[in-house]
């Protein structure tokens, strides 16, 4: 839910007590370490339904998040499955609730000079702007696996800027472990690059991305403020990943959820998922179903901003 609504529901009377009813014990099918739920080639989507259902038994929800709601980034195959899947879920009784925005930057240009020509005159005089402060910055990318990520005081520097970038965020998903990012960072074979940032030698952020079937993948990012903001890392790490699609080949940069606004205006488009939520007693579904709206916060945005 957006945050004005969450602050409204905790200046009820007596939220202390019953707050705890609005989480309930649910099974989810997907990753929050993935774009979209990794569906299986099979069995087919009825067949999978039916056998989420009976596993699902036991809990009051069970929801299969982040169905691509779109071929753009997953291809035609898998959104044939994914068509198929969620008509199944439909006989089946779920409600589907529309996800979050997934930002993403075709690369469909030649130049960062002919990227920015299609943005107005003020924006673009805006992000130039900014950008000046990659001038002041050492930027140096260097691949998972490499032998600095054995190096135990780097890799507890960069879960420390992980953790700041996840302490100020209004939305939250799993808090990743230092053991996470251990493994992750230490993975040769994952085709991942971490971009650093340095300023006078002082490490400021990080943002690790991934090469997947032609496209760059962001994931994960890891700032020190208020150096970050002074040197707007987070505008000049958006054109350096661009930069470095463009240099490699790539089709695409995925730019990830949250803060749609910011990435509209830098230039992304985007790519709605869906969610499909089974609610197990019969009153409490008819009961949620007219609420479905209040968690749907980024389409509505869309349909406001378009």
């Amino acid at each position: 839910m957006e945050t004005e609504q969450r602050r409204w529901l905790a200046s009820l009377p007596w939220w202390s007590q019953w707050h705890r009813l609005l989480r309930p014990n649910t099974l989810f099918v997907g990753s929050t370490v993935t774009e979209f739920v990794p569906l299986p080639a099979q069995p087919p989507p009825g067949i999978l339904v039916a056998e989420l259902l009976r596993a699902g038994r036991g809990f009051p929800f069970l929801i299969i998040k982040d169905i691509p709601g779109e071929a753009v980034l997953v291809g035609n195959a898998a959104m044939d499955y994914t068509r198929d899947l969620l008509a199944a879920c439909k006989r089946a009784g779920f409600m589907l609730v529309e996800g979050q925005a997934l930002a993403y930057v075709p690369i469909d240009f030649d130049s960062m000079a002919s990227f920015l020509a299609r943005m107005s005159h003020s924006r673009r005089k805006s992000i130039k702007r900014k950008l000046k402060s990659r001038d002041e910055l050492a930027i140096e990318a260097v691949p998972t696996g490499d032998s600095r990520f054995n190096d135990e005081a780097l890799l507890a520097e960069l879960y420390r800027l992980y953790r700041n970038v996840y302490d100020q965020s209004e939305i939250h998903f799993d808090l990743l472990s230092a053991d996470f990012f251990r493994s992750v960072l230490q993975d040769a074979t994952s085709g991942g690059v971490v971009f650093l940032y340095r300023a006078a030698s002082e490490l400021i952020g990080y943002n690790l991305c991934f090469e997947s079937k032609g496209m760059l993948i962001d994931k994960y990012v890891g700032f020190a403020y208020p150096q970050a903001r002074h040197f707007n890392l987070y505008v000049v790490s958006w054109f350096h990943n661009l930069d470095y699609a463009l240099a490699k080949g790539l089709n695409c940069y995925v730019a990830g959820w949250t803060d749609p606004e910011i990435k509209r205006q830098l230039g992304a488009q985007f790519t709605f998922t869906q969610h499909a939520v089974y609610v197990r007693n019969p009153i409490l579904r008819t009961l949620l179903r007219p609420l479905k709206r209040f968690f749907e916060a980024d389409s509505r945005w869309y349909v406001r901003a378009h």
